[in-house]
């Protein structure tokens, strides 16, 4: 029905002060939400980046600067097949840190105890397949008793917190002097020195190859080929059938865009890693086996983190606790859980550390560990703040610690400056995080 003209002494309604320019409007909500065609998203990402909403795009960023800096230094080494191998390899322990660290992150809390509760239950796991040990195990049963302390570990931990309202930094601490103790006693516990990964048994072998392990290049081909078909098929079937319901979905193309980058890094991925990496013919060719663990860590944690219902409570309780506890969300039983699940993953890290260096020992500096996961997850995109990260920010925090280490290595560069340059980062990305809360505070409710 057409409105009736206004009259001439009728007074000029007043303008809604409330309302937000579209701009604005659509700065503030994801590009998803208010996006039909590809176009749309690209200009609703586009406002949102200027509005201080960056994403990932900081880090991937800085990963790209690392690796020009370091290739024009290191006379064309950097890049080369072997050493991004290499640069994977050094990387996977902090990556998985970071995503361990995650969980405590985005409910507004801290966990410091990852690195020395993970080095407890990789030296139980070492322990218990040295051939030497009164009942040796094998290596799968092994494993599960190491990651079992963990989750155990975290799970008090957690309780602890949540029961009897202790602050998290104090009871993680505390976690953090005890567990270096638990690792030293376990280390001595009924073996003569420290135990080593080192020998021809197959327990032994297979905790050894989860880092330095490499899968035949044709098996690595077919199984990229169906990780690329099969993750591409499930995200192209969720957005469809979202978009038949009418609930959000990205545009067709948005879809196209991330099945055939997927399908391209895994390309390129499998294609470095099967180039021949040593002088003889036919060796160390192959996806090494750590990164399919650590892709398997990111693969759990994101669809935990984002297609459950608990991982909407952890966001929820993260972003604001009060709110969530009116809507009936129980918030001690989420974050317990959440301890528990941030020491499993980091057992899971620091067994790969095991790998890493063939053994256990007491040289393993747990609050390195930590202070390098902490500073991943922060670089990668997780708040301090609570309420804001994902599995995926610790995987590329880490990649950008793991990067500067492997190109100061290449330089020869003693750790002091590696500790500068990764602390001046991490400045940088908590910077970065800051202003962007406070740009996305200044919308329109802020400036009423």
């Amino acid at each position: 029905m057409a409105r009736a003209p206004r009259r001439a002494d009728e007074p000029e309604a007043a303008p809604d002060l409330t309302a937000a320019p579209a701009d604005v409007a659509a700065a503030e909500l994801p590009p998803e939400v208010v996006a039909q065609s590809l176009g749309d998203y690209a200009r609703g990402w586009s406002l949102r980046i200027r509005s201080g909403e960056s994403g990932v795009l900081p880090v991937i960023v800085a990963l790209v600067i690392i690796a020009v800096v370091f290739q024009s230094i290191s006379n064309g080494l950097y890049l080369t097949p072997g050493n991004i191998v290499n640069l994977f390899q050094q990387s996977a322990v902090f990556m998985v840190l970071a995503m361990a660290e995650g969980f405590a992150l985005i409910l507004g809390e801290i966990d410091l105890s990852i690195g020395y509760v993970g080095a407890v239950g990789a030296a139980i796991t070492v322990q218990l397949v040295q051939p030497g040990g009164s009942a040796k195990w094998p290596w799968w049963a092994a494993i599960a008793a190491g990651l079992a302390f963990c989750t155990a570990f975290g799970a008090l931990q957690g309780t602890l917190i949540t029961r009897l309202r202790l602050p998290s930094f104090i009871v993680t601490l505390a976690g953090f002097l005890i567990g270096n103790g638990l690792m030293l006693i376990v280390l001595l516990l009924a073996f003569s020195g420290f135990p080593s990964l080192s020998g021809s048994d197959v327990d032994r072998v297979t905790i050894y190859n989860l880092m330095w392990g490499a899968i035949d290049p044709t098996v690595s081909v077919i199984a990229a080929a169906a990780v690329v078909v099969g993750v591409g098929g499930w995200i192209w079937w969720s957005d469809a059938r979202r978009r038949r319901s009418g609930l959000v979905a990205p545009p067709p193309g948005l879809s196209v865009i991330k099945i055939v980058l997927i399908g391209v890094t895994a390309a390129v991925v499998v294609a470095i890693c099967n180039q021949n990496r040593a002088l003889e013919p036919a060796i160390n060719e192959g996806v090494p086996c750590v990164i399919p663990s650590v892709l398997g860590v990111f693969a759990a944690w994101t669809i935990l983190l984002t297609r459950t219902r608990y991982g909407r409570y952890v966001y929820a309780i993260g972003g604001n606790p009060e709110a969530a506890r009116r809507a009936g969300v129980n918030l001690a039983m989420v974050r317990t859980v959440a301890f528990a699940l941030c020491a499993l993953t980091a057992g899971v890290g620091m067994l790969l550390f095991a790998s890493y260096l063939g053994g256990m020992s007491n040289n393993v500096n747990g609050g390195s560990q930590v202070l390098y996961a902490v500073a991943a997850a922060v670089i990668g995109g997780t708040s301090l703040f609570g309420g804001r990260g994902k599995p995926l920010h610790g995987l590329l925090g880490g990649l950008v610690i793991g990067a500067i280490y492997n190109g100061m290595y290449l330089q020869s560069l003693d750790v002091k400056y590696q500790f500068i340059v990764t602390g001046l980062v991490l400045l940088a990305a908590v910077t970065i995080d800051s202003v962007s809360r406070r740009g996305s505070t200044s919308g329109s409710v802020a400036r009423i």
